[in-house]
């Protein structure tokens, strides 16, 4: 399947970045967004993240409005709303409404991950058990949904709204079971010889079951991507983040995002630096003709329906010029 024939979207999770405000941070996100439809993007989501430092998306749902209002054409998601953080029917009606005001425009990703840390999870008032109840969580919000509840959601969806459920833990299986594309990704996945996801994958086709939502299985990969004019310059739009998620592995705690050129990981320690190169291996990055070709393999060898791409970036410009590197890869246009 040629790149041109994949749908190609982004999750923007929203990261803070060193010396700007958390509120710049989330303006940036609509305005990414706008380029975004321009180039001929085909989704935009944005992600749920509580009491993180150096994420500033919180709110999927209030995002999400915002940015439906900023555009005109894009559809806009969740990747994801977490279930086990909130009531099934609260879910349901912010979707409903979002649908009611930008009808055909609104993706609803839901996934069963819990708060970070255990005063998160307080502050939300759940428990480790909560993402045990996600199956349950998953089909009464969709029976809200659907109408089919016997409390009635409004405004009234009637199923308008495609539903992803994002592949973690038993994320595939509970999606199969419901009829519901899923969304997976990790570095498992884009590791050529890795068995893991493409397991998952074929469980998934396997136990599908069509829906009023989704008649086939519908497979979203995501994947870590930057395009750059050198393979250098991709993997320092790269490294800010990758630095980020190093540090929350070893110390605890998620860093705003700050410069970061190629040499830097040599002077972190031992720990840091290996996990670094490991998340810079679980990435697609490079030159436009890198990239085509090692997403034409990930495609091919999953299977997918369509690109979401990740990764957050703290150079503004080099990450606007990789969106319009990777949408030209592509051959996106507006709709």
């Amino acid at each position: 399947m040629a790149l041109s024939d994949v749908p190609l979207s982004i999750l923007d999770r929203a990261n803070s970045r060193e010396g700007t405000t958390e509120a710049e941070d989330l303006a940036r996100v609509l305005d990414r967004a706008e380029r975004a439809e321009e180039l001929g993007y085909h989704r935009f989501w944005v992600a749920e993240h509580h009491a993180v430092p150096g994420i500033a998306g919180s709110a999927p749902a209030v995002l999400m409005a915002a940015l439906a209002a900023r555009t005109r054409r894009l559809r806009v998601g969740s990747g994801g709303i977490m279930l086990p953080n909130h009531q099934p029917l609260v879910v349901a009606e912010q979707a409903a409404t979002l649908e009611a005001l930008h009808p055909g425009r609104i993706d609803l990703g839901v996934g069963r991950s819990l708060g970070f840390t255990s005063a998160v999870r307080d502050a939300l008032r759940t428990g480790k058990e909560a993402a045990e109840r996600f199956e349950s969580d998953l089909a009464e919000l969709l029976a809200h949904l659907s109408g089919a509840a016997t409390v009635t959601a409004r405004p009234q969806n009637h199923a308008a709204t495609p539903v992803f459920v994002l592949a973690t833990g038993s994320g595939a299986e509970a999606a199969a079971r419901a009829g519901l594309a899923v969304v997976l990704g990790g570095p498992a996945l884009l590791r050529e010889g890795s068995g893991g996801g493409a397991a998952v994958l074929e469980r998934y086709r396997a136990q599908f079951r069509p829906s009023s939502w989704w008649a086939a299985p519908h497979v979203v990969v995501s994947a870590n991507v930057a395009v750059a004019r050198t393979r250098a310059a991709a993997e320092e739009l790269l490294l800010p983040e990758a630095r980020a998620l190093a540090a929350s592995r070893t110390r605890g705690a998620f860093p705003p995002l700050a410069p970061a050129r190629a040499s830097d990981p040599d002077g972190l320690p031992a720990r840091e630096r290996a996990l670094v190169q490991e998340t810079l291996a679980g990435s697609v990055h490079g030159t436009a003709p890198e990239v085509r070709d090692r997403l034409e393999r990930l495609i091919a060898r999953t299977g997918a329906d369509e690109l979401l791409v990740t990764g957050g970036a703290y150079d503004l410009d080099a990450q606007a010029d990789s969106d319009r590197r990777l949408a030209a890869l592509f051959g996106a246009r507006p709709d």
